[in-house]
């Protein structure tokens, strides 16, 4: 419905885009005054969409479609191979002087760049060139703007003289505990005991007032747990989190890490074997859970999906109430019983952290590779520290600050926001329950949240069906998306209910605690690209022959991070780190390369936009997993399969992964029906790997392309089925 400018809009396109006539009338009135006459040749559209977005013409209250109609009539001429992705938000000189990275640049930009240095928007390319180049200076600077202390001091803050380290030795010598770190009273970034550390709501209470906790009641109950914690375990302990990332267990993970013990992630999505595995893998040697969850009104077994496959003692949080609604195995506990171990002692709410090296684990995370197993990924005390740094360089993050981003302890982005809340004074707010309705978002404006991360899926999800019209999501001053390409529709959608606010797109991954490619307040911003690198991030676009593009080059290929990476993982625990990351990578400038296994495309004007896997692990839902698990599954699904081929594919250039299986039958079974494994599938993987994820559609083919070696080529059938659907787009 777009016109070929914005000056062509019409009272009719108006009514259709869903404004009454009296408001078509006012708004044609105000969008041709915002306008102005129109010249030869044209103004630039982007100072035209940012002469509408300064005007507040387009409102929050306004219909997605009139949004639509205005923004992509006002780009219908730009040329993305000739510029680049349009911008939809530009930073403000005078704000950009007030943000996080803004001030850290004011103050030390001169001394470090000299006579270079103009201004935080002018120089920060420069500046991210300056941090990758000496990142023991950008570090030295940026911790201190954290709530970091160190019991004792680190003896420098990088070390490189170990070259079987490849990526350096960072805060050598230091020794903490990083969450007394995100429980004490700071002066910088400023947080008191008086301060909200945690606002939350029920799912279901969505008319009832939030609920809020203290930092000093936040800490009483973590050091409550801690104690409680010592009855039963010994330090250095594996133990387990399988449950929703509630009020309850934020405190159990800070309680865990506090006691010098090893959190354990598993999403509460999981099937009892995957649980089973990831249990196995880490030696755990407790969980904590939950006895059921509970979404949309409707209660889910969880606790019998946890003890399915383990043995290990289980602490059981009621879902509702004090009581649990389960029967406990006779060496299990229940939350109450639990805490009555600290309860009895003279201080309960009293604790001595066990301070351990800044590179002692503290978590324990999972990945999906390309070899069907589950990567065991340590997380220390640094991977906890780069997340939230990142968090105060690239999204802002301040103390006062109210934080929401619907996640898991069992993914990435759960202990991410932890720190990223507790590290910089803001506070961290929970739904709990399922962000997909109204009341999640009604949760968003009662909170006066500041600071909202999504996943593009999850965003999709909001925009059909409309659950999210008539809230006022005006407190928000920043938004954030990560785990899947976004779809720049939906981006326009999502910025839009905020007044047209900045989305600062992030892509990473567990092992690197943090994300390679991150936007800034100090760029502009495109929808659905990345305007950057993360701070003191290297890393180049390589091609087929291992051959780097110049830095300045538009272009496509695998991403080949700088190894000095500070936060990243050194090891694995069940799998050989260096072949995972670097063996078979490049070299460059005299730097063995890591390995992302992501393709990038760098356009014109230096944006990025994630172009899919070089392996064949692919993203559903903002879920990593490999091909391999999904054809394991899918294959024992009917007996008239032989075997199958999973691939994801967007429709479009961007947008979410969708799932298709692939199949070959068996001779005799030609007359299976796609339908019906489509359905058989969906149910197996549903059973056996994660019920978030869904089978699109189901092809059946007579043979597979294989290499010389009989290795599958799962690049070519993706690669053939997009065409397929590019010429079906066409017709």
């Amino acid at each position: 419905m777009a016109k070929e400018t914005p000056w062509d809009i019409a009272l009719t396109d108006l009514a259709l885009a869903g404004l009454r006539p009296e408001e078509a009338t006012a708004f044609y009135s105000d969008l041709r005054r915002v306008l102005g006459p129109q010249r030869r040749p044209p103004t630039d559209a982007a100072e035209v969409w940012r002469s509408v977005v300064d005007s507040g013409l387009l409102k929050p209250s306004h219909p997605h479609p009139l949004h639509q109609l205005v923004y992509y009539s006002v780009f219908a001429r730009w040329d993305f191979a000739a510029r680049g992705p349009p911008p939809y938000w530009f930073p403000d000189p005078v704000l950009a002087k007030r943000t996080n990275l803004g001030k850290l640049m004011e103050a030390h930009g001169p001394s470090l760049l000299g006579s270079s240095y103009r201004d935080p928007i002018t120089s920060f390319n420069l500046f991210q060139k300056f941090t990758v180049e000496h990142p023991e200076i950008y570090w030295s600077i940026a911790i201190k703007e954290i709530s970091v202390l160190f019991r004792e001091g680190p003896k420098c803050i990088l070390d490189t003289s170990d070259k079987s380290r490849e990526g350096g030795i960072w805060f050598p010598g230091s020794v903490l505990n990083i969450a007394e770190c995100c429980l004490l009273p700071m002066n910088c970034p400023k947080k008191t005991n008086e301060s909200i550390a945690i606002v939350w709501r029920d799912e279901g209470s969505d008319d009832s007032p939030i609920n809020a906790m203290s930092l000093k009641e936040l800490r009483d109950q973590v050091m409550m747990v801690a104690n409680a914690i010592d009855k039963q375990f010994s330090k250095g302990d594996p133990i387990a989190i399988d449950m929703p990332m509630t009020t309850t267990a934020v405190i159990i993970y800070l309680g865990i890490v506090l006691a010098g013990c090893i959190v354990v992630s598993v999403a509460d999505s999981f099937a009892a074997k995957e649980i089973a595995v990831r249990l196995s893998i880490s030696k755990a040697k407790g969980i904590f859970t939950q006895d059921f969850l509970v979404r949309g009104g409707r209660k889910f077994p969880l606790y019998s999906r946890v003890i399915e496959g383990s043995n290990c003692k289980a602490i059981v949080v009621p879902v509702r109430g004090n009581e649990i609604g389960v029967q406990l195995r006779s060496h299990d506990l229940s939350w109450k019983d639990f805490l009555s171990c600290a309860a009895s002692q003279p201080r309960p709410c009293s604790y001595i952290p066990v301070y351990e090296s800044a590179e002692n684990v503290i978590n324990i995370l999972f990945s999906s590779g390309t070899t069907g197993d589950p990567k065991a990924i340590p997380w220390t005390q640094l991977s906890a520290i780069r997340s939230a740094a990142d968090s105060w360089a690239h999204t802002d993050i301040q103390s006062g600050d109210i934080c929401c981003w619907p996640t898991n302890l069992g993914w990435v982005m759960g202990p991410i926001l932890l720190f990223t809340c507790f590290l910089n004074g803001a506070t961290l707010a929970l739904y709990q329950g399922s962000p997909l309705g109204r009341g999640f978002g009604k949760f968003v404006q009662d909170a006066g949240v500041t600071f909202l991360g999504t996943i593009p899926s999850l965003v999709k999800a909001w925009k059909s069906s409309k659950c999210m019209e008539g809230l006022d999501w005006g407190k928000i001053r920043t938004l954030a998306s990560t785990g899947e390409a976004s779809d720049v529709d939906d981006d326009l959608w999502l910025s839009s209910r905020a007044s047209y606010k900045p989305i600062i797109e992030c892509c990473g991954g567990t092992e690197l605690a943090s994300s390679y490619l991150l936007g800034t307040l100090l760029q502009p911003q495109a929808f659905g690209a990345f305007s950057g690198k993360s701070m003191s991030t290297g890393f180049v676009i390589f091609d087929d022959q291992g051959i780097a593009y110049p830095d300045d080059q538009p272009c496509v290929g695998e991403v080949g991070l700088f190894p000095i990476y500070m936060g990243a993982s050194s090891r694995l625990l069940n799998a050989d780190h260096k072949k995972v990351y670097f063996d078979g990578m490049p070299t460059y400038r005299g730097m063995k390369l890591r390995r992302h296994g992501d393709i990038i495309q760098r356009t014109v004007g230096g944006y990025y936009i994630v172009q899919g896997r070089a392996d064949d692990t692919m993203n559903l839902g903002g879920i990593k997993t490999s091909a391999v698990e999904i054809e394991r599954v899918c294959n024992r699904a009917d007996e008239a399969v032989l075997e199958t081929a999973a691939i994801s594919i967007r429709k479009g250039t961007r947008g979410p992964e969708q799932l298709v299986v692939m199949v070959v039958l068996k001779e005799g079974s030609s007359n299976c029906d796609p339908y019906h494994l489509r359905a058989k599938f969906q149910k197996a993987i549903q059973k056996n790997l994660n019920p978030l994820f869904k089978v699109s559609s189901v092809r059946i083919v007579p043979e597979f392309p294989r290499t010389a070696s009989n290795k599958l080529l799962r690049r070519v059938l993706r690669d053939q089925l997009t065409k397929e659907l590019a010429t079906q787009s066409k017709l």
